[in-house]
């Protein structure tokens, strides 16, 4: 078998496990009385596109406002008063990235449906201009595509063991304190119990019932 078609081969499944974990083409209702939020975990040094658009309203001239925010609450993206729009960033930190949508100064009893598409990692990429610009042709882009598949499933395989030894690790904190309250509340009751009974003793040995 051609060396080209074995590596094909075998990255693909990869980057179809790595392609099942990317929220694409969700569609919503927006109302005036509330607001709509979209969140997705990313890792650090993710690339994130967001494409937004009206696709129904239940009054004329209707638009929302969109803002997306960082796990830390940074605002990396804020537009008033549009019926479409696009989102681009590169994640720096790892946590849950927030899209909300919201109608602003709008009558009340009114909706929108809003359609979005947010893809991140390989998917994000413009892959006709990367074609274009490094000169990549039908199976070396494809080859180069799963190559960037795989480095981002490694890439989060790695974060997810870091937040697996995370949650290990506080869960061996948890533990410890847990049982360091028991043995002090054990302790605790003890010393009270010792007290009421030298109390009691005290009491009788004054009634001179002892």
């Amino acid at each position: 078998m051609d060396p080209k078609l074995l590596r094909c081969a075998i990255l693909l499944p990869l980057l179809c496990l790595h392609t099942w974990h990317r929220v694409d083409g969700v569609q919503f209702e927006v109302s005036s009385s509330t607001a709509k939020c979209v969140s997705e975990e990313i890792q650090r040094d993710v690339l994130v596109v967001g494409d937004y658009k009206i696709v129904f309203t239940s009054s004329d001239d209707l638009s929302v406002t969109a803002k997306v925010t960082s796990p830390y609450g940074n605002k990396l993206y804020h537009q008033e008063n549009v019926q479409s729009g696009q989102f681009a960033f590169t994640s720096k930190e790892s946590g849950n990235y927030m899209a909300c949508f919201w109608l602003q100064n709008a009558p009340p009893n009114v909706n929108v449906n809003l359609a979005l598409d947010w893809k991140t990692g390989v998917s994000a990429k413009d892959w006709s201009s990367i074609a274009i610009k490094d000169k990549l042709e039908g199976m070396e882009l494809e080859l180069r595509k799963l190559e960037d598949a795989v480095e981002s499933v490694h890439h989060e395989l790695l974060y997810l063991r870091d937040r697996e030894a995370e949650m290990r690790d506080l869960n061996e904190l948890t533990n410890s304190r847990v049982a360091w309250f028991g043995i002090m509340s054990l302790l605790v009751c003890l010393a009270v119990a010792g007290w009421q009974l030298w109390h009691l003793k005290t009491f009788f040995e004054k009634k001179k019932l002892l």
